[in-house]
């Protein structure tokens, strides 16, 4: 929730750090969030459930990545 709601204010994720301990949004505003990026019309839960998980793996391989580490500094900006 963190990243897409960012993403959608158009907020910097490049120097975003992601707080797992920190609570943003209600419950609604997330399944709100997520069913707008989910790109399917009226998911199921399964696919909101794998559309999640799928995100999740994504954003944490790019955490860990040395191409999106603060060590590259501006070379890869918004990679």
């Amino acid at each position: 929730y963190q990243y897409l709601s960012r993403y959608k204010r158009k907020k910097d994720l490049d120097r975003f750090l992601f707080n797992p301990e920190k609570t943003e949004g209600t419950d609604k505003e997330c399944l709100k969030l997520l069913l707008e990026f989910c790109g399917r019309h009226n998911p199921s839960w399964m696919e909101l459930s794998n559309f999640t998980h799928f995100l999740n793996f994504q954003l944490s391989k790019c955490e860990k990545s040395v191409f999106c580490s603060p060590a590259v500094g501006e070379d890869f900006q918004g990679f």
